[in-house]
């Protein structure tokens, strides 16, 4: 806000920056100012000025041809060194300006009325004036007028600045104002090291739970309460400058000398709570994110970024602090082009295709079933792995998208051969936030009918096992999954949190064995004796059991002899198109 500005001469400075700053919405309310002022008076001109150690400008002006000026030149240093009024009825009868280069020549000021734009505390910060190319009198009541005038235009500014600089609960100065302060350092040259550091004390997605379930006003006295437990915890010195760039996330400005790091400030909010009201409080889950500049090397958002890559990074990897790091910054910027680049195939049909691989009945040898894998031929980057953008994808709204475009493929291709010798089964890997939305086995099933199909034809892969189990609602989509006669299949089983208590709990038809356990089953003892326990355990839970990476004639006699149903790999065949596919499952089930 205007205020607290006397003895502060660095808040001085920025709040006579945002004033002098052209900000469109302000200054067409101070033409309306301008020229209400001049029909009350009665006088033809009238401007707005603000005034620094060296100039004046102009912000606002009616019938007055003048944008700027050095300080001393100005008629209005008068008013704002004297910190009062100044009516000149005549320049042209008063020693001070009668050789003026302001009234000898443009703008041609032969009168003169101005009062200071006091804000609160009495700091002046600029000028309400009128003025004529010719002479007049005013009179005392016309002085009151200006002055009242002057009072309303101060009050405006400082509602103006208070309501676009300052964060309305936490009453600290917002994101905009920070910028405003970043790019004041900058003009000014300074070229001091400093450091910007963000706090998240409050996610978005918990803050809007907390605000769903209590109201708005709890959380809104958290926020107010964390704005008030900073400056107190961190014991701010002068010149630290504290932010609040978005909900429950604040933002510290300081020299790259202080004590002040990401680190220092999560290491200090440690175990912190913050009050809900009503004796209610919430213990506060503390990151940082730090990047360190110096004023002008890059611009105000730029900083910020930079800022707030470090907090997400720390947030991603659930560390307390990060500093910014311009080589993870380069791998986040490449993660997030792909990204980018990713919902473009989705949506133009560019470089995505899916290959199957088949599923082999080990007692007959003949094919079984297919798994659908998506596999992308990017326009720069050549051929890409899953491996390479899925991860990326499931931190998205894209993991949603990709689903349902490798569902809809893997549905015309059992369209089309539908009642033909070679139609198999297909599973496709489905993550648990995919079916765990509401409606999605209702959907899926609508689909697969549209299609005159079976739902035995399409089997659902999935992941996770741990946190499919903690989620009522995942377990809930597989249970409409299984109840429709969809397959459900658990893959990578052996890696991971693998708990068949956890199991049991689940609709499962398959257990996929991970690589990892029969990747030595023809050259290692324990491997054998693991791989065979497993394999007779889950046979005996009524499971159908298939291998997955197999590679070699051993490795098949040995899953056959422990009773394995089912396996995939190399050995048998690789990944294939629809086309190689085909002609390779006529050879396989030919009479």
């Amino acid at each position: 806000m205007l205020i607290n500005l006397t003895g502060d001469h660095e808040r001085r400075e920025r709040a006579l920056q945002a004033l002098r700053d052209p900000d469109e919405s302000r200054d067409d309310v101070l033409l309306k100012f301008v020229r209400l002022t001049s029909q009350a008076l009665g006088i033809p001109g009238c401007f707005i000025s603000v005034l620094d150690e060296e100039f004046q400008y102009i912000r606002a002006a009616r019938n007055f041809s003048l944008t700027h000026s050095m300080r001393e030149d100005s008629l209005c240093r008068h008013v704002v060194d004297g910190e009062a009024a100044m009516v000149v009825p005549d320049t042209w009868v008063d020693a001070r300006f009668v050789t003026h280069q302001f009234v000898t020549g443009a703008p041609y000021i032969r009168f003169y009325a101005g009062v200071p734009l006091k804000n609160r505390e009495g700091v002046v910060l600029g000028t309400l004036c009128v003025t004529d190319s010719e002479a007049h009198f005013f009179s005392p009541e016309q002085l009151t007028t200006l002055k009242l005038l002057s009072e309303l235009v101060m009050s405006f500014l400082e509602a103006w600045h208070s309501a676009g600089y300052t964060d309305p609960v936490t009453g600290l100065p917002n994101r905009q104002r920070l910028f405003r302060d970043l790019q004041y350092l900058a003009v000014a040259g300074d070229t001091t090291a400093r450091r910007l550091v963000l706090i998240e004390c409050i996610d978005l997605p918990r803050a809007y739970e907390l605000a769903r379930s209590m109201g708005m006003g709890p959380v809104e006295g958290l926020l107010r309460d964390v704005s008030t437990l900073l400056p107190l915890r961190l014991r701010l010195s002068p010149g630290e400058l504290l932010y609040t760039v978005a909900t429950g996330r604040f933002a510290l400005l300081t020299r790259d000398d202080s004590k002040l790091s990401a680190s220092w400030i999560a290491g200090r909010m440690e175990g912190i709570n913050a009050e809900l009201g009503e004796g209610l409080s919430v213990g506060l889950n503390i990151h940082t994110g730090q990047a360190d500049f110096v004023a002008g090397a890059f611009s105000a958002p730029e900083i910020l970024r930079r800022a707030v890559s470090a907090l997400h990074e720390a947030v991603g990897r659930g560390v307390p602090s990060i500093a910014y790091s311009g080589m993870q910054d380069v791998m986040h910027t490449r993660d997030f082009t792909l990204m980018h680049e990713l919902s473009a195939a989705l949506r133009e049909e560019g470089g995505l295709y899916l290959v199957y691989q088949p599923k082999l009945c080990l007692k007959t040898g003949l094919p079984v079933g297919l798994e659908a894998l998506i596999r992308w031929r990017h326009p720069v980057l050549g051929e890409l792995s899953p491996s390479a953008f899925i991860p990326l994808a499931e931190q998205t709204e894209l993991l949603h998208t990709l689903t349902e475009w490798v569902i809809d493929r893997t549905l015309l291709r059992l369209a089309r051969l539908r009642n033909s010798e070679i139609q198999l089964p297909v599973t496709v890997n489905v993550s648990p936030r995919d079916f765990a939305r509401e409606g999605f086995a209702e959907r899926l099933e609508k689909r697969v009918l549209q299609k005159n199909l079976s739902a035995a034809l399409l089997g659902i892969e999935c992941l996770e096992t741990e946190r499919i189990v903690e989620s009522a609602a995942a377990m809930r989509g597989l249970e409409q999954l299984k109840q429709r006669g969809f397959g459900i299949s658990l893959d990578d089983f052996g890696t991971g949190y693998s708990n068949i208590s956890y199991l049991r709990r689940m609709p499962l038809d398959v257990i996929k064995l991970d690589r990892s356990l029969i990747n030595e089953l023809s050259t290692d003892v324990a491997s054998r004796i693991i791989a065979r326990s497993i394999i007779s355990m889950l046979k005996e839970l009524d499971y159908t059991v298939l291998a997955e990476g197999v590679e070699n004639a051993e490795t098949v006699e040995a899953l056959t002899e422990y009773g394995c149903d089912q396996a995939q790999g190399y050995f048998y065949a690789k990944p294939m198109d629809d086309e190689k596919l085909d002609d390779w499952l006529r050879w396989k089930l030919r009479a």
